[in-house]
């Protein structure tokens, strides 16, 4: 599902079934960019030094700190970079990471517009 991310996944509405891209849309939370045409490729989820999948959409984990509370437990273990996934974190929903993202983005080019009036009709 990533790298190369052309997933299609089936809705069934009324009945009826669709048959929908995610191409480069992970993560699914809402409000999310869309890495589609950003030239950013998604990255796998990986395994953290505490053996807790990181980037999975999952978050909750039988082997994170969180789970295991207790007094002695320093809670600066669940600080730095072990804890962030680089492409499916919810730190993207944030409106100034969304504009990196949407920067990314090749702009479309100039639409084409067809003029209804001639304004230079007639002035030669």
């Amino acid at each position: 599902m990533y790298g190369n991310n052309k997933t299609e996944v089936s809705l069934v509405s009324k009945g009826k079934k669709t048959k929908i891209s995610i191409e480069d849309t992970l993560p699914h939370q809402i409000n999310s960019p869309s890495w589609k045409e950003t030239g950013i490729e998604m990255k796998e989820p990986f395994v953290n030094e505490y053996g807790v999948m990181i980037g999975d959409s999952f978050y909750d984990s039988e082997v994170s700190p969180l789970n295991q509370w207790s007094d002695e437990i320093d809670p600066a273990i669940m600080s730095g970079e072990q804890w962030i996934h680089p492409t499916n974190d919810i730190g993207w929903n944030t409106p100034e990471n969304r504009e990196l993202i949407e920067s990314k983005r090749k702009p479309l080019g100039v639409p084409f517009t067809h003029p209804d009036k001639d304004v230079s009709y007639n002035s030669d």
